[in-house]
């Protein structure tokens, strides 16, 4: 892979990234509520859950996807169901900004693996990637290594992009002190309404 070649997948990458999906979205409610710190677990767990996403891509899985459209169904609707309970539990989450609220009952690895399962709940981003990645490879240099410097680069820029939106969520505490349920409930309903679209897009 050339320079120029990477620059350009780290631009669209970086679009990628800032596009919104149930990560961008845990790391907002988990950043408003835990803060930006604590939120580093759920965007660690993340970071696993694409970069296993990416692995799967490049090992072929998204052309079986393609293939079996039962399969996929499936998914999607498994998928589908753990972001319709996710939404469930953020909707009943404590409202963030609460001077009284305390987060030290929180499990760091509750965290991590919410968004580890946020990042492989939809299956259409393993066909995603399966379409995307082989646009910026060069089939007679090492694929490996390519492989490992676009996982690298998309984990690295995903994870910074979530971390600027939890510490973002966090700087507007003192608002959703005020409106905090509110802002449960938005972001709850918008889990939900992606779990339920998932099953049924095509």
């Amino acid at each position: 892979m050339t320079l120029e070649t990477w620059l350009i997948y780290l631009v669209a990458t970086l679009g990628l990234s800032l596009t919104p999906g149930p990560n961008s979205l845990l790391a907002l409610t988990h950043g408003a509520i835990h803060g930006p710190t604590r939120t580093l677990k759920t965007i660690a767990g993340g970071a696993v859950g694409f970069a296993c996403v990416i692995a799967l891509s490049m090992f072929g899985i998204a052309s079986l996807l393609t293939l079996a459209e039962e399969l996929l169904l499936v998914m999607k609707i498994i998928g589908g169901i753990y972001l319709v309970w996710l939404g469930i539990q953020v909707w009943r989450s404590p409202a963030p900004g609460r001077s009284d609220m305390t987060n030290d009952g929180v499990c760091g690895w509750h965290m991590a693996r919410q968004g580890f399962l946020a990042a492989l709940s939809n299956p259409k981003v393993i066909l995603f990637f399966g379409a995307f990645l082989p646009q910026f490879i060069n089939p007679s240099n090492d694929l490996w290594i390519q492989f490992l410097i676009m996982m690298l680069t998309f984990v690295l820029i995903e994870c910074l992009v979530e971390l600027f939106i939890a510490g973002f969520a966090k700087s507007v505490s003192n608002w959703l002190g005020r409106c905090g349920k509110g802002f449960n409930r938005v972001c709850g309903s918008l889990f939900v309404l992606i779990g339920v679209g998932l099953p049924l897009s095509n």
